[in-house]
Formats: C-alpha cells, sequence, structure tokens
C-alpha cells in the first residue's frame, strides 16, 4: 500500500538536528528522508515550514514570511510544503511586503497548504492578525494545518494551542478547510470533538511518540497509552478525516508507521495512509504524477 506523509520537518532548527541524533537516531538529510521513503513506499511527503534566525531560537520571532524548509537548498521534488507563518511580524509596518511575499509562494505549485505554529508563537488562530492568510488560503484553495497540544519548546504557551480555539475559527472560516495536528494531545478528546463537529476540520495522527524502537515498544505496549488516543478515534468516527504524519525526524518512519496501524483499525487503513490526503491536500496529485514522470 503506498502511503503519503503529510507531516514531516526538514528545517534548519536547532531542536531538531539533537531530537534526530540522541533521540530518534535517524539521518536528519534530504538523503536520509528519501531512503526512509523508498523503504517504506511513502510516495510523497509535505514538509512543515518553519525556520529560526539564531540557532535554539524557536519559536523564532524574527523569521521572516513564509518560513520554509531550508535544511537544503531546494524542496526535494518527493516533497511538498506548507507556508510556515510568523504572524509576530503581522502587525508591523513592513506587514503587506509579509503577505505579499506569503502570497508569491502560496502560487508554487510545490506547496500544499499553510502552517500556524499556535502554541509556539502567542496568538489565538481566530485571532485577527491571522485574517489576511485566511483570505490568501480560501482565494488558493490552500488548507490551514495548525499546530495544537503540547509545544516542542518550553517557551511556548498550551492555552493558544488547546484544540477547541479551532472550534471558534472553523465556525468563523468555513470557506477554509484545517487540519489539526498532532489529534490535539493531550486533549484528543476535545480535537476529535472539534474534527466531528466541523464539515472543515481534520486530524493529522503525527508526533504522538518521539524516539527510538525501545521507546515505542515501551509505549505500545502500554495499553493505558494506547487507549488514550483510540478512545478518541472512536469517539469521533470520522476515519475519512484522520491522516497519517510521522513529525520526521521525531521518529524513524518505520516505527511510526506501525504504531498508527496497531492504532488505527485495519479497515481505515488505506484512508489514514493514503486516500484521505487528496481529500485534504488538492495539490498533491499532480505534484505526484510530476515525481512519476521525473
Amino acid at each position: 500500500m503506498p502511503i503519503i506523509d503529510i507531516h514531516i520537518h526538514l528545517s534548519d532548527i536547532d531542536s531538531f538536528h539533537r531530537t534526530a541524533s540522541d533521540l530518534s537516531k535517524v539521518d536528519y538529510t534530504a538523503a536520509g528522508l528519501k531512503a526512509e521513503f523508498e523503504k517504506n513506499n511513502v510516495i510523497l511527503g509535505i514538509g512543515m515550514g518553519v525556520t529560526e534566525q539564531t540557532k535554539g531560537a524557536f519559536p523564532d520571532s524574527s523569521s521572516p514570511n513564509p518560513m520554509g524548509l531550508d535544511l537544503e537548498e531546494d524542496v526535494p521534488p518527493f516533497l511538498m510544503e506548507c507556508v510556515g507563518i510568523n504572524p509576530n511580524r503581522l502587525n508591523a509596518g513592513q506587514a503587506q511586503e509579509e503577505l505579499d511575499r506569503i502570497e508569491a509562494r502560496m502560487q508554487a505549485p510545490e506547496v500544499a497548504g499553510v502552517k500556524l505554529y499556535a502554541g509556539y508563537y502567542h496568538h489565538y488562530v481566530y485571532d485577527k492578525i491571522y485574517g489576511p492568510v485566511y483570505e490568501l488560503a480560501a482565494k488558493y484553495s490552500l488548507p490551514v494545518v495548525i499546530h495544537t497540544g503540547d509545544t516542542y519548546s518550553m517557551n511556548g504557551l498550551l492555552k493558544y494551542s488547546h484544540p477547541l480555539t479551532v472550534d471558534e475559527l472553523a465556525y468563523q472560516q468555513r470557506g477554509v478547510n484545517f487540519m489539526i495536528c498532532h489529534l490535539g494531545d493531550p486533549w484528543v478528546m476535545d480535537a476529535a470533538e472539534v474534527a466531528a463537529k466541523n464539515p472543515n476540520v481534520y486530524a493529522d495522527l503525527s508526533g504522538l511518540v518521539v524516539g527510538d524502537r525501545p521507546h515505542f515498544e515501551r509505549f505500545m505496549n502500554e495499553p493505558l497509552f494506547m487507549d488514550h488516543f483510540r478512545r478518541a478515534l472512536v469517539y469521533c468516527d470520522h476515519y475519512e478525516k484522520m491522516l497519517f504524519g510521522t513529525d520526521w525526524p521525531l521518529a524513524p518512519i518505520d516505527l511510526y508507521a506501525e504504531f498508527i496501524r496497531r492504532l488505527v483499525p485495519e479497515q481505515h487503513h488505506e484512508k489514514v495512509f493514503y486516500q484521505n490526503a487528496f481529500g485534504l491536500f488538492p495539490r498533491i496529485r499532480q505534484r505526484i504524477a510530476e515525481h512519476k514522470a521525473d
């Protein structure tokens, strides 16, 4: 079965480098990612754009918009990109210039969507500062991907990343599709309700475990941990809205795929690992066709 990994990273972020070397033990390069894709029949990945101007500064308030995948010079042909937004630069004199650059990047065929780092940046997703970004997303029929739940930085504020904040946003912006990252973990039941209630809200299952095989084995063999997520999936009962993502380099792709296969009922595997991505990210079909042609 082919797989689409809709949530990976390929940015020069200090915490990603350290996680790759110390915890997940992956080769955090484009070549390393390509090897993992080929090993696991992943035909396309979507990278979440993010940058830091100073080592260890993420979430970096000085990063210019749009934030992209800057670990390598160009986006590899087996990837697409979600344009990362730094809202702190949308509330100053250069805001229009920043928005113009965001719009120009949105027009690139390798761009699959928009990424908001709620919690890392201290703005609610329904804050008016994001209004022009949602207008652009609607104009180009691009989904908006939103970090929710725990932050991979002590400088995040959890009140901004709670998945219930997406409920108000989805109500305000019915013309835009949104994806809740990480199923809002640890607030997975709240995320499940937001996705079940709102026709324009989806969720990804990325970043729920970080580390190497011993770490995965410990958690996959802990019923309370697995049931934490299964309860939310059963409650939501919309597997057509759940998408596979790994949050690589936080975990090796083979281990993460094994984890999700245990979590999601087998009859829904093809939807979660592959089919659902086409419904949420309309540009990926063309990108896959181009990659095959190359």
